[in-house]
């Protein structure tokens, strides 16, 4: 059975910072690019950022570049989003996903499978 389990939402202020974590398990982990979605109230779920297979190549949307950095750590099947420099524009339900492909993903369809959310609001 697949997993991907998201940790790390919460309340933060503007302009603070937020870490968000995905733990995979039920696949293999190195096999999968990755990616983190969001979707905030009456909106549809965008792409925030992927990163490829072994983390050398990355994408983000250009309303969060120069403020979220994700990474990954294959030895330990997670995927990470930092985030900085929080607006209330962020506020929305996270997603981490994984498509079975070598490099990052920006398009919902090219995903097999996603967590459950985790919800992250900003206040100003």
């Amino acid at each position: 059975q697949v997993r991907l389990v998201e940790s790390g939402g919460g309340l933060v202020q503007a302009g603070g910072s937020l870490a968000l974590s995905c733990t995979a398990s039920g696949i293999t982990f190195v096999d999968y690019a990755m990616g983190w979605f969001r979707q905030a109230p009456g909106k549809e779920r965008e792409f925030v950022a992927g990163i490829d297979r072994l983390g050398a190549g990355t994408d983000y949307a250009d309303s969060v570049k120069g403020r979220f950095t994700v990474s990954r750590d294959n030895r330990e099947n997670t995927v990470y989003l930092q985030m900085s420099s929080l607006e209330p524009e962020d506020t929305a339900v996270y997603y981490c996903a994984a498509a079975y492909t070598v490099a990052a993903q920006t398009t919902r369809l090219d995903y097999d499978y996603w967590g459950q959310g985790t919800q992250v609001t900003v206040s100003s």
